[in-house]
């Protein structure tokens, strides 16, 4: 069988992990072994925090929806419950960013729900 020479292929799938781990610290970012290791371990994490950016952002807009609902004596399932009742379908991130700069328009949009409600 004749000899295979890769060494430019090889050299370049190696220099591309290199690459990708220039950031890292110490050994990871140096030999090829460590820095293979640790560039599949950050794949990983990315993937499972791009997940729970997801959910710490839901979080954040309830719990600034939930504070602009308690400034009107309603709690923030109630001004859910209420939006849907009313067939006004905003999403929370929406709710959310009319309810931190623009607290009369929050309370007015609040107040309004709750009326037509009762």
């Amino acid at each position: 069988m004749t000899r295979v020479k890769r060494g430019f292929i090889a050299r370049r799938y190696r220099k591309g992990i290199l690459n990708f781990a220039s950031g890292f610290r110490g050994a990871h970012s140096r030999l090829f072994k460590a820095a293979n290791q640790q560039e599949k371990r950050a794949l990983a994490c990315a993937y499972v925090d791009r997940n729970n950016r997801r959910i710490k952002f839901r979080r954040l807009w309830i719990a600034r929806i939930n504070a602009a609902a308690r400034k009107n004596g309603i709690t923030y399932s109630s001004t859910i419950h209420n939006l849907f009742d009313n067939q006004v379908f905003m999403n929370r991130k929406i709710l959310a960013q009319v309810a931190t700069p623009d607290a009369y328009c929050s309370s007015k949009l609040v107040r309004t729900i709750n009326d037509k409600k009762n």
